[in-house]
């Protein structure tokens, strides 16, 4: 078998995996958030909290409630690491510094899982199965509320009511979450994947010294770390390491359990809204832009000019074997188009145009599928932008879902998306400009540029991955990702929250024949059209001084 029939061959295999569950997982999660009875274990929890679960809440008490509990996370997470050196199962590690400490907090609560540090070298078992484990749960949760609020915005009338977020929170944990993960890592403890709190223990004598390992709680903290499109790695490796994914099946699971939550998500968002053609419509065009990337991605591994690439099978540096090329591209579209920012090969390593598409991958916003929550929060965002486009070519006033996108919709969707390019772009100008960071650089020139360029598009779109050639673990890129990450999070959040507010207190407007058709075909097109067009003319001047200056030179 051929390498590009076997990368065709998973692919295949992965959409029929999604299909199979994507109407009894979009429907499970639609009831969940819409039934009105608590579990015992969840009553347990609210009384615990001091919350009461069936209050309603407008959108600026749900948004306090989001950023509370996401600054409790931030401050218990830092502490944890600061007082590693005097905790049990620390591995004999000290204590994080400072710096750091703020950096990988704001990372893991903003579901970003950026990593500046050696995992297996920097956090023991406590920090990482009660720090970093437990934000990857909750951290997701925070992104499917925000996502369910802006649902009953488009599904509500005339009311400024939103749901509760800690009956969100709790729910999105314990009733999807926690069953889901748990179910796939026993799976991957059955396919090799490690499961032990043992300490650190030598594994051989090499030349030159002998190799050390920890062992640690893997499989239960990978599983997560994909089903929540979180991305954080056990290992400095992440993904690529055989501890983490040992065969070509874990890493097509893994790759399943991104996707599977931000895809049925839309079909949650069509039940909830009365009209399973329009989850449908989503579904397309997250699917179309999907797979374009991924057929973009093999090409550009595939096809790479040159005798010992064309021996190879085409561009396998940076990637491990047992995966392959296939395997490889599926992986890093699907966790650069989520929020995911895991890896289990080098996209620095990538040719120059493939590294290019990992990089827009994000700056699309991470919407197709994005991630958990926050991609369909996001896609819905566009699909309101694309709505309104829409109107100003038939002189009539944009409405979706039967609720009319007015002055006050479209100001807040547009600072949804000026908020990520302009950390993007400001943050990575600064780096360029000033003496210091641009040392962090391992490359010079188009290359060297387009690391620090993803890791402030990753740091913003909160994605976590890296270029791997960029020493981020200094004062000045531990800071200002630090606060990318969280502006990056909490502001788009605050914009979807007002104008989820801000539909729900409309009164629906009755369909008629001028009304545009947003479940059929012509408005997905016009979709993935506007996302395309708004991301090229935002992002293609640092593109072409990057990726692409590298790619065609």
């Amino acid at each position: 078998m051929g390498p590009v029939l076997a990368g065709v061959l998973q692919l295949l295999a992965l959409i029929g995996a999604l299909a199979l569950v994507y109407v009894p997982v979009g429907t499970y999660t639609a009831r969940v958030y819409s039934s009105h009875k608590h579990l015992r274990v969840e009553k347990w929890i609210y009384k615990g909290i001091g919350a009461d679960p069936d209050t309603e809440m407008t959108w600026p008490a749900y948004l306090r409630g989001i950023l509370g509990f996401s600054a409790a996370g931030v401050l218990f997470l830092y502490l944890l690491q600061r007082l590693q050196g005097v905790l049990p199962g620390s591995l004999g590690f000290t204590s994080v510094n400072p710096a750091q400490s703020f950096n990988t907090a704001v990372s893991f609560v903003t579901n970003t899982n950026w990593q500046s540090y050696y995992g297996e070298q920097t956090m023991g078992h406590v920090v990482q199965t009660a720090g970093l484990a437990v934000q990857n749960f909750v951290s997701a949760a925070v992104g499917m509320a925000v996502a369910v609020a802006l649902v009953r915005g488009f599904a509500r009338s005339r009311t400024g009511e939103l749901g509760n977020f800690w009956a969100d929170l709790v729910r999105g944990t314990l009733r999807i979450l926690v069953p889901i993960a748990a179910l796939a890592a026993v799976v991957l403890v059955a396919c090799g994947v490690i499961q032990n709190f043992s300490g650190i223990h030598g594994v051989g004598q090499f030349t030159g010294g002998s190799q050390q390992w920890n062992g640690g709680a893997v499989a239960s903290q990978e599983a997560i770390k994909e089903l929540g499109t979180n991305g954080g790695g056990y290992f400095n490796a992440n993904s690529a390491h055989p501890f983490e994914n040992p065969s070509p099946f874990t890493n097509l699971l893994e790759i399943f359990l991104i996707l599977v939550i931000p895809f049925s998500l839309t079909r949650t968002f069509g039940v909830m809204v009365g009209s399973v053609r329009q989850g449908y419509a989503i579904l397309a065009t997250m699917v179309t832009i999907w797979l374009g990337f991924v057929a973009l991605m093999m090409w550009t591994e595939y096809a790479h000019h040159g005798p010992a690439l064309q021996a190879a099978g085409g561009a396998m540096e940076g990637k491990e074997v047992r995966f392959g090329i296939g395997g490889s591209s599926i992986f890093a579209v699907s966790t650069t188009l989520t929020s995911t920012g895991a890896v289990d090969s080098f996209h620095s390593s990538f040719t120059g145009l493939g590294g290019g598409v990992t990089m827009l991958g994000m700056m699309l916003g991470e919407i197709a599928p994005g991630g958990v929550g926050s991609g369909l929060y996001g896609m819905l965002i566009m699909a309101v932008i694309a709505v309104f486009i829409a109107g100003l070519m038939v002189g009539r006033t944009p409405e979706y879902l039967g609720k009319k996108i007015g002055a006050r919709q479209m100001k807040l969707a547009a600072c949804y998306i000026l908020v990520t390019p302009a950390l993007v772009l400001v943050l990575t100008a600064a780096s360029m400009a000033l003496p210091s960071p641009p040392h962090s650089m391992l490359n010079p020139g188009a290359h060297g540029f387009s690391e620090v360029l993803y890791a402030f598009t990753s740091a913003s779109n909160n994605n976590g991955s890296a270029f791997a050639g960029l020493n981020a673990n200094t004062d000045w890129f531990n800071t200002t990702t630090g606060l990318a990450m969280l502006l990056g999070r909490f502001l788009p959040m605050v914009f979807v929250l007002a104008l989820a507010g801000s539909l729900a207190g409309q009164q629906p407007i009755p369909a008629t024949a001028g009304t545009l058709r947003t479940e059929q075909p012509l408005f997905t097109g016009l979709l993935v059209g506007a996302i395309l067009i708004i991301t090229g003319l935002t992002y293609f001047p640092a593109l072409a001084l990057g990726p692409l200056a590298e790619g065609l030179a």
